[in-house]
């Protein structure tokens, strides 16, 4: 098909040090044929951590498009995958942690940007602030240890002190960090939070895997007029009609898929399958 020869048998190189191929590479070669490769040395740090040492690159795409690009530069590469995520509190819940992903593909060749994307509620973002042995392992319990990785340090800026603890994955590793921040801390105290960073977060690697599919599906809607790939949703119409008394809501009633490549816009009504707003989403009838 016209969609899958423009990847069909290429090379991609991904942009990571934290094996995200493990999620990522599969589902690119059962779904476009490509091979994916890592480069060696390559040091995604430098565009920010998770554990806040080194501030991110911009937004969240722009980080994961200078991976992208930095990747294709050293390997000479046409095409690129890179992934960037994110943790803030729930617009609507802001108690509740959530996590964005983004997996954007860059190819030259083509002059193509996409990207996949997934948001969830699914995450195990946390952080605490302990003062002995007892509690760190409370609070490692809670947040899935030992399968999902722990850092300590003296507080929550890192920039304060070279004493950083990541990866932690054993008792014996956070015994070892425990023992040691709460002996040299000047407060007494230590920081200990989840490692955020994909090798040392089984559940983050799900919604990475999300995002990749996702990458995937609009890969594979290709415009109407021209079969570039990525057409895709660049608008939402509101105004779903009250299922009681017809009067427009905030709901989506329509969306507009636009190509990147020659523009061309086609608007889809009800994209989530439904006619017609529940009366308790109307200003109306539930104000």
């Amino acid at each position: 098909m016209q969609k899958q020869s423009l990847f069909t048998n290429r090379q991609a190189i991904l942009a990571t040090m934290h094996k995200k191929e493990q999620v990522i590479a599969p589902i690119f070669k059962e779904e476009l044929g490509m091979e994916v490769i890592i480069p060696a040395d390559f040091n995604t740090d430098i565009f920010g951590t998770f554990s806040r040492e080194i501030q991110r690159v911009g937004t969240q795409i722009e980080a994961a498009r200078c991976k992208a690009e930095k990747a294709l530069e050293i390997t000479g590469g046409k095409i690129a995958i890179a992934s960037e995520g994110s943790f803030i509190p729930h617009p609507h819940l802001p108690y509740i942690s959530s996590n964005q992903e983004i997996v954007i593909l860059i190819d030259k060749e083509q002059d193509l940007e996409i990207i996949g994307e997934e948001f969830s509620i699914e995450t195990n973002h946390n952080h605490q602030v302990v003062q002995n042995l007892e509690e760190a392992f409370i609070f490692a319990k809670k947040v899935g240890f030992p399968e999902h990785g722990l850092i300590i340090m003296f507080n929550e800026n890192p920039q304060d002190t070279h004493e950083v603890f990541k990866g932690i994955n054993t008792e014996e590793k956070l015994i070892e960090a425990v023992d040691f921040t709460l002996k040299n801390s000047p407060t007494g105290k230590a920081h200990i939070e989840t490692d955020m960073r994909a090798m040392y977060n089984p559940t983050r690697m799900k919604n990475i895997e999300k995002a990749t599919r996702n990458l995937i599906t609009k890969i594979k809607s290709s415009c109407p007029r021209c079969a570039t790939p990525g057409f895709q949703i660049m608008g939402r119409i509101p105004g779903l009609p009250c299922a009681m008394c017809n009067s427009p809501t905030l709901l989506t009633k329509a969306v507009i898929y636009q190509c990147q490549r020659c523009g061309f816009k086609q608007e889809k009504s009800f994209p989530d399958g439904i006619e017609f707003a529940d009366p308790g989403q109307c200003m109306y009838c539930n104000p």
